[in-house]
């Protein structure tokens, strides 16, 4: 926990320093998508077997929040790009059944999901090359909200469909049945390395940039346990943007 809040006052400070002495800068708003999951050599311990880590079974969810520029080079070459952004991240698991059933039914399809509820904190540094921007840099998350959430859709053969949805408790990775927004089970703190690409529109201010981040504090709480389970946060985002220029 110490070290998370001295990298946080590092990139703090970090982000000051840069822009000291510099004439201007841009504040602006960033809204889109997120395709979450988690992975690593335990993570069976956090999501119950039947889980995948395939890119094709990653969790969509959304992002938005605020944005800022703080140039370092005069000609706006080099930039300092800090962020404070709500994120919905988590994982989800999809399985179905096809044996055991009642005569009139042909599926039945259950999807999982249990949703992660974060406030992100990167600090970019960037490139600017014309329209064209690529950024690299660490972040901070706090996870303030869990949520597990299910839905089963019963197909039947005359082409029919019904579909339940439940917000019930889960079992953690200990075996002991929680609440749906129990949370206590997962660290409260994650630092990512984050490295993305962009365009934005010269003179206008819109953007638009693709992102992924990579957890490197396991997500299971195992209460400072020998031979920590790991199970890591991975998330692709893609942003729209737009800053508005404060000065020169």
């Amino acid at each position: 926990m110490k070290k998370v809040f001295a990298l946080a006052f590092a990139l703090a400070g970090t982000t000051a320093a840069f822009a000291q002495g510099q004439t201007s800068l841009g504040i602006g708003v960033k809204v889109g998508g997120t395709y979450s999951n988690v992975s690593g050599d335990n993570v069976q311990q956090l999501t119950g077997p039947g889980y995948s880590s395939d890119l094709g079974d990653y969790k969509l969810g959304y992002n938005a929040g605020l944005t800022f520029n703080l140039p370092v080079s005069s000609d706006g070459f080099f930039s300092i790009a800090p962020e404070i952004l709500y994120n919905r991240k988590g994982y989800e698991i999809q399985s179905e059944q096809t044996t055991g059933l009642a005569s009139n039914v042909s599926k039945v399809e259950i999807e999982q999901q249990r949703v992660l509820h974060y406030i992100d904190v990167p600090v970019m540094a960037r490139i600017n090359a014309g329209g064209l921007f690529f950024e690299v840099g660490p972040q901070v998350s706090y996870l303030f909200g869990s949520k597990n959430k299910s839905e089963t859709t019963t197909k039947y053969r005359d082409g029919t469909k019904d579909k339940v949805e439940e917000n019930n408790g889960f079992r953690d990775y200990t075996g002991i049945s929680r609440d749906e927004a129990y949370k206590s089970d997962l660290s409260q703190f994650d630092i990512s390395g984050v490295a993305g690409v962009g365009y934005m529109i010269p003179d206008a201010g819109i953007s638009l940039n693709l992102r992924y981040a990579r957890g490197f504090n396991s997500l299971i709480d195992s209460k400072d346990a020998d031979n920590e389970p790991k199970a890591f946060n991975n998330a692709f985002t893609l942003q729209l943007g737009y800053l508005l220029p404060l000065g020169r």
